[in-house]
């Protein structure tokens, strides 16, 4: 009977498995996906880390490459499927967990092709990429034009020559629009000013990276809440708002058709708004073990569930530190998980 279940073989399970090997445990890992890589393979065709190489790297398994520069997309994918291939533990692509229940022995875990699987503990990996956020707009109701989330943009081929206006202050809504301005006029609407880290494009070898580095190992996450993250400029996505490609607006305030109604009165076309609003833990099959709160947040602190001993959690926004969303605070929280399920073994 496998001691732990990591559920997800993205960057958090993979970062679990890892930890769990280096103290003796024997993981199997349950990824949905056809390989080990999480929903890298998924995102937009730009994308590109909002942090160096160096910084992302899973503790021991530095990134190749020039470790100053911004990896994109495909290269993360690359990167973690590497990982993967060295872990000397079991994974299983194609298993989407759909249940988690408990077991006399510790859990019992199921996936949508009947697999029942048994362990001591379970660690919930599995990200925030299924679950994107599609908040309430009610300055949306009337609007008839496409409505889109950044979970399913792609390139701004698909946008070309169209109004398009993007929802959202964070990195992706910048990057995003930023990209789209190239090829179609853009709006990107927010609530408040874009707060940025800096006001000049960060390089990866700046000073800014270590202290944020530090600041990332204190347990503050928890305190700090779920607020907006400062977009990190690292190609001149400023100056290209500040120039008006896309321009900034506040938020549109009422839809009619395929118009949008701006706060100075004014109303005009728009074929698409894409919603860069972020994502929520795709922890529904937790549901059955009454794991998680009416809202579907797990209830746990510091990635140790409150409800359910022997049930972690990796890869959890502000779960432990302020970068516990990230793979730099995936590989952190999960050498801290890994030594609390150990210990309980003993």
């Amino acid at each position: 009977m496998p001691r732990v279940i990591v559920i997800g073989g993205g960057q958090s399970g993979i970062a679990a498995a890892k930890a769990l090997l280096e103290l003796g445990a024997r993981p199997l890992v349950l990824e949905a996906g056809a390989e080990a890589t999480g929903s890298w393979p998924h995102y937009y065709d730009s994308l590109k880390l909002f942090t160096p190489a160096w910084f992302n790297a899973l503790p021991g398994a530095a990134m190749p490459g020039d470790p100053n520069r911004y990896p994109t997309r495909a290269e993360v994918a690359d990167y973690l499927r590497g990982c993967a291939e060295r872990l000397d533990c079991e994974i299983r692509t194609g298993h989407r967990v759909t249940s988690v229940t408990r077991d006399a022995g510790g859990f019992l875990v199921r996936t949508e092709h009947g697999a029942e699987l048994t362990g001591t503990s379970v660690v919930a990996a599995t990200g925030v990429f299924a679950n994107p956020h599609r908040p309430e707009l009610p300055a949306l109701a009337g609007y008839t034009g496409a409505v889109r989330h950044a979970a399913d943009y792609r390139s701004p081929q698909q946008f070309a020559g169209q109004r398009v206006v993007v929802v959202g202050a964070g990195n992706s809504a910048v990057q995003i629009a930023v990209e789209l301005a190239e090829r179609a006029e853009v709006t990107l609407a927010t609530r408040k000013p874009i707060q940025y880290a800096t006001n000049q494009p960060i390089p990866g070898d700046s000073r800014f990276w270590s202290a944020l580095s530090a600041a990332a190992r204190l347990p503050l996450g928890p305190l700090l809440g779920h607020g907006a993250i400062p977009v990190v400029d690292i190609a001149g996505y400023k100056e290209a708002i500040d120039a008006g490609e896309p321009d900034r607006r506040d938020m549109f305030t009422a839809a009619d058709g395929t118009s949008l109604r701006w706060p100075d009165g004014t109303t005009e076309h728009v074929d698409t708004v894409v919603l860069a609003t972020g994502y929520r833990p795709a922890l529904d099959y937790l549901r059955p073990l009454g794991a998680l709160d009416e809202a579907g947040r797990p209830r746990q602190r510091n990635g140790i569930s409150r409800t359910h001993p022997g049930l972690t959690f990796v890869g959890l926004e502000h779960q432990r530190t302020i970068l516990s969303g990230t793979m730099h605070g995936a590989g952190r929280d999960a050498r801290h998980v890994a030594r609390r399920l150990t210990a309980r073994r003993r």
